[in-house]
């Protein structure tokens, strides 16, 4: 952990450049290492094709961000990797916010690790 996915309408996968925003996103996640193991940190984007924004009379977008965390971290390292999260995602996405209809958004889940389960040899690398 920490999983992020990003969702965004497909109205605006021409000029999103979501490989670069998720290479952002990962270098911030790994700048807060040991907060956040580097093996377990994962990055993901799906484009939506079926979407209505608002009354659906404007091209309106959205991009809705979710960071997925296992419990533990105290509620000062959360609030602060979730402002420098969606500042990040905010200035990825300030030239088009400024010509378009566009809404961002972060939604942090904390979830026990009780009911998770991983098999991952991929932590040992940055162990070393």
């Amino acid at each position: 952990m920490p999983h992020f996915t990003l969702e965004y309408t497909d109205n605006i996968k021409q000029e999103a450049r979501i490989s670069l925003l998720l290479e952002k996103v990962n270098d911030l996640l790994i700048s807060k290492s040991p907060l956040f193991p580097v093996g377990g940190i994962r990055s993901r984007a799906i484009e939506l094709h079926d979407y209505r924004v608002a009354d659906g009379k404007e091209d309106d977008a959205f991009v809705h961000a979710t960071l997925k965390i296992g419990a533990g971290r105290s509620e000062a390292d959360k609030k602060n990797v979730c402002e420098e999260l969606f500042a990040v995602i905010k200035e990825h996405f300030a030239e088009m916010y400024e010509r378009r209809y566009l809404a961002l958004s972060l939604e942090l889940i904390e979830f026990s690790e009780a009911g998770t389960y991983k098999h991952n040899n991929i932590h040992g690398r940055f162990r070393k």
